[in-house]
């Protein structure tokens, strides 16, 4: 028996989410099928972050243990040729220790969400950002959201359905800037609680827009109440980008 870790890019917009559903289609789902027609295996892949519906990866991990001895490519593409024609490919595999845990050995997670602020629609990027017709004053945002930097109770933005046993986390960074027409933020903390990210950007809009002021997400922290945050920002626009590990 091999463990391997694989890095994995998707489109959420199709999927349920990363974690196997009772009704709908998941990407792990996915992925195991996958497995099960290239090697007669039935598994379970493990994913290093649950990403939810119409959210995004450009670097998703996860791992699977196999009893069939393959190289990596033909892991790779044998796995690719059984995932066409969804949105999802595996870019990476390779063999790792048996104490490798795509989730549980994770260090940190970097998120980006990404916002098109013009008043055309989006064409090109339809699906993979928050559209606003409005401008944003990314400055702004990037300096309010420092007061959310450290180790907080994160009541605010956490989803009322958030299963976590503590809404205490260390975001380890927030950071804001524009490219062209897209406002781009990103996170990375060890882990994040349900809608952690989405309820921070839509607070953060706010004050990107002028409708709140700088101190606004401070106060927000301090109260510990998710009805005085700002709206959830939509799945679309969120991805996880990475998720490091101690061996890189």
């Amino acid at each position: 028996m091999r463990r391997w870790r694989i890095v994995i890019e998707y489109d959420g917009g199709p999927f349920v989410g990363w974690q196997r559903q009772t009704s709908g289609l998941s990407v792990q789902a996915l992925l195991e099928e996958a497995v099960a027609r290239l090697t007669g295996e039935s598994v379970t892949v493990v994913g290093g972050g649950r990403t939810d519906a119409g959210v995004h990866a450009l670097g998703q991990v996860a791992h699977v243990d196999l009893a069939k001895d393959l190289p990596p490519e033909r892991l790779v593409g044998g796995l690719n040729a059984h995932l066409r024609p969804h949105p999802v490919a595996v870019l990476e595999a390779r063999a790792v220790d048996e104490s490798f845990h795509a989730r549980f050995s994770a260090l940190r997670r970097r998120y980006l969400f990404r916002i098109l602020d013009r008043r055309a629609p989006p064409t090109l990027e339809r699906g993979r950002v928050w559209h606003l017709p409005r401008r944003l004053d990314a400055e702004r945002m990037h300096e309010a959201a420092q007061a959310l930097v450290g180790r907080h109770d994160f009541t605010s933005f956490r989803a009322s359905e958030c299963q976590a046993k503590s809404a205490i986390r260390t975001l380890d960074l927030v950071h804001v800037r524009r490219v062209g027409s897209i406002v781009e933020l990103r996170a990375v903390a060890r882990s994040f609680l349900h809608h952690q990210v989405r309820n921070m950007v839509g607070t953060l809009v706010r004050v990107g827009l002028g409708e709140a002021d700088l101190g606004w997400p401070a106060h927000v922290l301090k109260a510990r109440d998710r009805r005085a945050a700002g709206p959830t920002a939509p799945a679309c626009g969120l991805f996880l980008e990475r998720i490091d590990y101690p061996t890189g």
